[in-house]
């Protein structure tokens, strides 16, 4: 394993480097939070990669590929969906050009919406950063036995909150170009040496039940549709997202960013699902049976890990591989827990701190806040991971908070001219009672409706109130309207 070790150790200090070589250009409050509005397409391009494409994907989505087979991409093809929408609100969101999605609310809607909003994104953001941790230590175990998963949950912590904390969206969004090359590049490489090793599809399908090749495989089209909308709403009103566009160079860069998004999201998460179903398909038992969010690392390890003390230069190729292989999964965890933990840290700083407690704070002051925020709430995603047993369950959770509180009242703010202030904050309060809530009220309901996932009556509350409280009150003014609109 020294090899995986010498790999893991690269990664670390190049991030490291990237982090603090950006450290000097952060002066401002723009240059922390937004990387002072100067991000080029194709810095967007990863950045918005990384940020997506981390333990929801690869473990959520891996689990979901080892238990079910190719009906996981529901789960994915919801945020595809998601990207051909948001290609038409980019420019929209970077002419707005704003912080967070908080201020977004706030000047669409009321003081009232950026207060739940921040709340909602608290909520989302941390559980999202939460899983990140279980799954670089998941990664760090498998690799150094003698390291506990637990533990390596609060060492993978503080690479982040560390990383985070040094340079603001700069660092976060030149990580991520180092880390989307890297880990573009080896999953494509592995997909077909794996899927050899495994005797092609032919052997394969052979291990496997015939469900794992269907479109919906064994899933319900009920069950579909609550892996579909989560990842689809969760996309279209993304604070991250909205967050990157906001640090664009220009509208025409964030549009020109969504179409390589799009085209790399769609290629990366079809390849990260057929390299769960063929590691499936190699290993059906044993310790990632009883653990199948690891499938990916688990692979990497065993199935390249073989060639480790072979001599040939073909498998000291593929005992590389693997280790990069590896390296690509931690990098992505990491590039995504410094993306979501950066987020909530935003909102507490701009939404909070400057809002509401020293509107004329210094630069100094800012960054120095935004800093100490970033270590309270890396504190707090680690607190709820140790309490965490499914990566998938508890992604689903976060996905449908978002999904049903934000995402509607988002979309309303530039599509729908007759939303209202009072629409907003019902639809907001709703979807986030009734997410929250479900669990708690499921026992006391019909088994029809105690069998489903929380994001379709929250999102049905949360749609109702918008659109019922909405047409009952005043619409907004020409004037409260037109910066939200083309043109």
């Amino acid at each position: 394993m020294i090899l995986y070790a010498i790999v893991l150790g690269l990664i670390v200090v190049t991030l490291l480097g990237v982090s603090l070589a950006r450290l000097g250009s952060v002066k401002t409050k723009a240059d922390y939070l937004v990387a002072g509005r100067s991000l080029p397409a194709f810095v967007l391009v990863f950045t918005l990669l990384s940020s997506w494409i981390g333990s929801g994907s690869l473990l959520g989505g891996a689990e979901n590929a080892y238990k079910h087979g190719f009906a996981a991409l529901w789960q994915a093809g919801g945020g595809w969906a998601g990207l051909l929408l948001i290609y038409f609100i980019a420019p929209r969101a970077r002419k707005f050009a704003q912080f967070t999605i908080p201020d977004l609310l706030e000047s669409r809607y009321n003081q009232t919406a950026r207060v739940l909003g921040v709340i909602a994104v608290l909520f989302t953001y941390t559980a999202i950063t939460s899983y990140q941790f279980i799954g670089g230590g998941d990664i760090l175990h498998l690799i150094f036995p003698q390291i506990s998963a637990v533990h390596g949950q609060w060492i993978l912590a503080g690479f982040v909150i560390l990383f985070t904390m040094i340079a603001g969206m700069g660092s976060v969004a030149y990580m991520d170009v180092v880390i989307g090359l890297l880990a573009t590049g080896t999953l494509i490489a592995s997909l077909p040496v794996l899927l050899h090793m495994a005797g092609g599809w032919t052997g394969v399908r052979a291990v496997l039940p015939a469900t794992h090749f269907q479109w919906f495989g064994d899933l319900s089209g009920v069950q579909a549709m609550e892996l579909f909308l989560p990842t689809c709403l969760l996309m279209l009103g993304n604070q991250s997202m909205y967050q990157k566009f906001f640090s664009a160079k220009s509208e025409k860069d964030a549009t020109r960013a969504v179409s390589g998004w799009l085209v790399g999201t769609v290629i990366l998460e079809t390849i990260i699902v057929a390299i769960a179903v063929v590691g499936s398909a190699l290993y059906r038992t044993g310790e990632v049976a009883a653990r199948p969010r690891e499938i990916l690392a688990y692979t990497a390890t065993h199935a390249f890990g073989q060639y480790m003390d072979n001599a040939g230069i073909g498998a000291k190729a593929l005992s590389v591989l693997g280790a990069l292989l590896v390296g690509a999964i931690f990098a992505k965890v990491v590039s995504t827990a410094n993306n979501y933990l950066f987020s909530p840290a935003t909102n507490l700083v701009n939404d909070v701190f400057l809002r509401y407690i020293k509107p004329d704070a210094k630069n100094w002051v800012v960054l120095l806040v935004s800093r100490g925020t970033v270590v309270g709430l890396g504190a707090w995603a680690l607190y709820q991971s140790l309490g965490t047993t499914s990566v998938l369950k508890k992604s689903l959770y976060a996905y449908t908070i978002y999904s049903a509180a934000l995402t509607p009242v988002i979309l309303a703010a530039f599509f729908w001219r007759r939303a209202t202030a009072k629409g907003a904050v019902a639809s907001i309060a709703a979807g986030t009672v009734i997410t929250v809530g479900w669990d708690l009220l499921t026992p006391h309901l019909p088994a029809v409706l105690a069998a489903r996932d929380a994001i379709l009556p929250a999102l049905v509350g949360s749609l109702l109130c918008l659109f019922i409280v909405s047409l009952a009150t005043e619409p907004p003014s020409e004037s409260h309207l037109r910066p939200f609109e083309e043109g």
